[in-house]
Order: structure tokens, then sequence, then C-alpha cells
């Protein structure tokens, strides 16, 4: 392949904004190619979709994550100084803390907790009208991440901390005043953090000396040197963050509940079953909806030569429904991941490629571990009615149901 397909625009940006998770797979399906040209920001970009385009676009040492993502979301979900905008020996040194943190082991704990504080949460349900299930998701998996990490806040603090988190997740894919209030708040989750982190070093507080507050403060770069408290501050937010963050796939998970499964028991007593279901959420569900990436040298793929600098955005979506990947994607099968093992790059919700090499969220492990947990905890010890369907609109960026999912619950007896 030498001709790839170009779309004839001045700039396709304010399509992307409006189209959201939808932009890459209908143009890739209009041009009958998993791989188009467009302009994006008033620059050249190759958008594309499928394992191969992924396994491309995670060729190691391939891509830089440095200025591929757009400062409205970059301020918000990433910062710079972060792991994210590190490339070769430097962020394999500083995902190497990430992957000590959040072992299988340590996921497993994250859940357990994250379980026990579903159960106590929903105690308090049943005396309630109505719950917006997404909030009480991010208001459970925010206190749970909290207190795992090791942070030593007061209640107030802590809630408005979680309230920080969940704003720069929703604010992400804006662009002007909102997300420049969420940027705001960020600063203010920031300075909540960098004081933990200044009163670790100074011996004021003793974090367990395993947790995610320590093992951060006490970081030292591939140089020797410790992180400076404001880079400490930023990697702490970037395990915070997307813990709370689960909250959309729980509201999905249960979305997915109410109208893809008859009887819901089979979850809470099938744990392969309960894993299947998770996976096939994560593939159906509109979570991230691509990824940027630009080329740090020259290089060829299918007989076609791209040049350093070349910018890229994959599909992450659009991947998870790819028909070549999967039979029937846009039905939900929740038995579909039974008797079928995910590669590194079919099923890519939060990104693609391995996980100490590239960038791919080293909390995955967290992610499955946190919902498969969360989600038999609900099924047996809640009982719920949701009170009207939720809309998931593809075109925000991201995407959740618009109300919250709303309804009415109460504990079983």
């Amino acid at each position: 392949m030498t001709d790839i397909p170009k779309e004839h625009t001045i700039d396709a940006t304010l399509a992307l904004y409006r189209e959201g998770y939808d932009f890459i797979g209908t143009r890739c399906a209009r041009f009958g190619s998993d791989i188009f040209e467009t302009r994006l920001l008033g620059k050249k970009a190759y958008c594309m979709l499928g394992a191969e385009a992924a396994e491309m676009f995670y060729a190691p040492g391939r891509m830089t994550r440095r200025g591929a993502l757009p400062t409205s979301t970059l301020r918000l979900l990433q910062d710079e100084g972060s792991v994210a905008t590190l490339d070769d020996a430097e962020h394999r040194h500083r995902k190497a803390m990430f992957l000590h943190l959040l072992t299988p082991e340590k996921a497993d704990e994250i859940a357990t907790r994250a379980a026990h504080e579903l159960r106590r949460t929903a105690v308090n349900w049943e005396l309630r009208r109505r719950v917006r299930l997404h909030d009480e998701f991010r208001t459970i998996l925010g206190r749970t991440v909290i207190r795992w990490a090791g942070l030593d806040l007061a209640r107030s603090e802590r809630e408005r901390l979680i309230g920080e988190l969940a704003a720069m997740i929703e604010e992400s894919g804006t662009i002007g005043p909102a997300n420049w209030v969420a940027r705001g708040r960020r600063r203010k989750a920031e300075q909540i953090v960098r004081r933990q982190v200044d009163q670790t070093r100074l011996g004021f507080i003793h974090p367990p000396r395993d947790c995610a507050l320590a093992t951060v403060a006490w970081h030292r770069d591939a140089h020797g040197h410790l992180l400076t408290p404001e880079v400490c501050a930023v990697e702490l937010l970037n395990i915070l963050r997307p813990v709370v963050a689960i909250a959309r796939f729980m509201v999905f998970a249960v979305d997915a509940l109410a109208n893809h499964v008859e009887d819901g028991s089979r979850l809470a007593e099938d744990e392969d079953f309960a894993r299947s279901f998770i996976q096939e959420v994560r593939r159906y569900y509109p979570f991230f909806p691509f990824l940027g990436g630009i080329a740090r040298q020259p290089f060829s793929w299918r007989g076609r030569e791209f040049a350093a600098g070349d910018f890229f955005l994959l599909d992450l979506y659009g991947t998870n429904r790819d028909p070549r990947l999967y039979a029937q994607p846009d039905e939900f099968l929740p038995e579909r991941f039974l008797d079928r093992c995910p590669t590194a790059f079919d099923l890519i919700p939060q990104g693609g490629g391995d996980h100490e090499v590239n960038h791919r969220c080293p909390g995955e492990w967290v992610t499955i571990a946190v919902l498969v947990a969360l989600l038999q905890t609900f099924v047996r010890d809640a009982r719920f009615q949701l009170v009207m369907d939720d809309a998931i609109d593809r075109s925000e960026l991201p995407a959740s149901p618009k109300r919250g999912l709303l309804a009415q619950a109460a504990v079983r007896h």
C-alpha cells in the first residue's frame, strides 16, 4: 500500500469535536481504509484504527506523546513532567515505579477496599429517593484510592479532592471556560497533594512505607535525584485520577446489566463470567476515544514512508469495534471473552502494547479487578431499578450517561 486516502478539508478539528468517538471510524468506513490523512489543529494528521495500526503505533521507540495532546487535554489528564511525557530510559524508569505500585496483588487490594466501601455506602441508598450512580461510584472510588494511597486528609479536604479529580476527567475533552475552570480545580488538587509530599519529606506525617504517597515522595529519577514536589504531585494525581475514572466503566457495566443480561445472578456466582462481562464492557462502551503520537524518526509501513514529526491519531474505540477483530462488534455479548484472550493490540480501551515498554496504562489490572469486585458486590448486595433510560452520547468527550444513571436502590435484607 502506497496511497493513503486523503480527506479534502481545510481543517477537521471542529468535526472531530462534533462527532467525537465516531470521527475516525466513519471516515475509515467511507474510504474503505483503516488509515486516512486529514488536517487537525492546522497540521497534517494520519488517523487510523485496527490491530495492525495499533501494532505500528506502539512499535518501541516509534512515537512520542510529547506535543501529541492538545494543551486543554494535557493540562487536565497528565501535565508536564508526568510519565506520559517521557521517552526511552527515563520513561521506563518512571514507569517501573507505577508498575511496582499497581501490581495484580495491589489491584486486588484496591478492589477489596472498593467493594467494602460500596457495601458501606449502599446502606444509605435505601434512605434516599434517588441516587446518581455515576456520582456514587466516583465518591466510592475516590475515598478508596485516597486512603489506599496513604494520603492523610480531613474529610472535607478529601471530598473536595474527589470533586476536583472528577472535574479533570469530565472536562478533559472540552475547550473554553469549562476547561479553564477545571484547570483551576486541578491546581487546587495539586496543592493538596503537594502538601502531603512536603509533610512526608519533612517528617510531619508518616505514611506506610510501600504506599503510593511514600513511594512517589521518595522516588529517585534515572539520575538519582528526588522528583520535584511539583512532579510528585502530578504523578500522584496520575494514580488517583484514573481510579476515580473507573466510575464511568462501572456505570457502563450497570447499563449493560440492565439492558443486556436477563439474570445477573450468574455474575455474582461465576468469576470467569464476571471477568468476561467486564472485558466486554471495556470493549463495547466508549471510554477513551483516541490517542495521539508523533513519529520520533522516519519509518516505513505498508510500503509508505513516514517522516519524523508526522502526527498520528489511533482510534481506540474504533479498534475495539473493528469487525475484522470481533464478530457482531455492535452487539454486547457477555460471553465473548470466556474463550478469548485479548492481545496487546485488539482490546485497547486504555491503550495498547506492552505495559513495561509502551505507554499502555499501568493501571489496567486495577481497572479490571475493581470492576469485577464492584459489579459482583453490586449484584449481591444492592437492589436497584433504573429510573429511566439514560442515553450515552458518543459526540461527548468523554462519553457517559447524560443524567449520571439515575436509580432507585436499596440494600437487600
